[in-house]
């Protein structure tokens, strides 16, 4: 099953749903970042919040998810965009854990004290930023917390991410159900009974259901229309380019003082390339400054 997001249209009962499927780039992450059971199951989760964020977007818009929670994990980044384009890290890759990988576990890595951030660029002046506290470290119900409270949109959000003791992504997606503008919320409480009546989303995926399948179910009398179906990405917008202009960026003391040090390296946070600078590179970047 490749990794991609469907989302479904009630007009009449005035609700939207939305399904993906992010197993695929939450082992890529989890590959890049040789993240520990425990690490690998809550980046699943964080990159899976920013996909169902990221759905919500126009046309070259993007999302940033910033949750501190105070567990070991420390902090958590994922971004998407409207493209389905997703990436993202955990400051702690390596946190263990000492039973099954079950949702408490990835809360309490998480932590339950601490701050939820969405950071959005809408191509306006200024990014829009909101932070809500964290309420339970289970991060789809915190998610819920926020777009309900901070976007004041009546929302539900499921995320499932199913990984096994030695740290394979069996499975991994979630569910967006949102009120439209204006709409009463009756319908959105009937489909939220119906998603909680479901057994835990991972299981579901991974016991070969797919996104469709589950909308299908939650909406089965509701006169609804498939939109979209949109495939996702674990994708990183750096390069050996980008890298080599932050460093014509630093000053003439500091390039010598990294000729000196033979090398010049470059990590990215978000997808963990590493990009290797060294002495003639370094010294022709130190002659177009002078």
């Amino acid at each position: 099953m490749n990794d991609y997001l469907i989302r479904v249209l009630g007009r009449e009962a005035g609700v939207r749903g939305i399904g993906c499927v992010t197993t695929d780039l939450v082992r890529e992450a989890a590959r890049r970042h040789g993240t520990s059971p425990a690490a690998t199951a809550a980046l699943g989760y964080g990159l899976t919040a920013a996909v169902l964020l990221g759905s919500l977007l126009k046309v070259q818009q993007r999302v940033a998810l910033k949750v501190a929670g105070g567990g070991p994990l420390q902090k958590m980044v994922t971004e998407s965009d409207a493209y389905g384009h997703v990436r993202g890290y955990v400051n702690v890759p390596n946190v263990p854990a000492a039973s099954a990988i079950r949702p408490e576990v990835v809360a309490e890595a998480i932590g339950r004290r601490g701050n939820l951030t969405v950071v959005k660029d809408l191509k306006l002046k200024n990014l829009y930023e909101s932070t809500v506290p964290i309420q339970t470290g289970f991060l789809d119900a915190d998610l819920t917390y926020y777009l309900n409270q901070s976007e004041q949109t009546p929302s539900v959000v499921e995320i499932g991410v199913k990984v096994d003791a030695a740290g394979h992504v069996e499975a991994a997606g979630g569910i967006l159900l949102q009120t439209l503008p204006g709409e009463d919320i009756n319908i959105l409480e009937q489909l939220t009974e119906r998603l909680d009546d479901l057994p835990p989303l991972g299981d579901v995926l991974a016991d070969g259901r797919t996104p469709q399948d589950i909308l299908a179910v939650l909406f089965r009398d509701v006169d609804f229309e498939w939109l979209e179906e949109r495939p996702l990405h674990f994708t990183c917008g750096c390069s050996r380019e980008r890298s080599q202009q932050a460093l014509q960026l630093l000053g003439a003391e500091d390039l010598h003082g990294l000729i000196e040090e033979g090398e010049a390296v470059v990590d990215c946070h978000f997808c963990h390339e590493r990009y290797v600078f060294g002495k003639e590179e370094l010294a022709a970047l130190l002659r177009e400054r002078e």
